[in-house]
């Protein structure tokens, strides 16, 4: 794999193109904050708080077994 070269100031991006990633970023990420958590996700962890007794499944029949 080539190493790619130095930055040089020339090739750094310019403040105020800097400035435009950040906000089209965090308007993005704002987005997403606003969608919240979808009903499936909450009603997962909803179970993963269960005591393992709780959940109507026997426990040690995982993936991980």
């Amino acid at each position: 794999m080539a190493a790619s070269p130095p930055r040089t100031p020339a090739s750094a991006l310019d403040s105020d193109i800097q400035a435009k990633i950040g906000q089209h970023l965090r308007a993005m990420y704002d987005d997403v904050v606003r969608q919240g958590v979808p009903n499936r996700f909450l009603d997962l962890l909803a179970q993963l708080d269960k005591p393992s007794g709780q959940t109507g499944k026997k426990s040690g029949g995982g993936a991980g077994s």
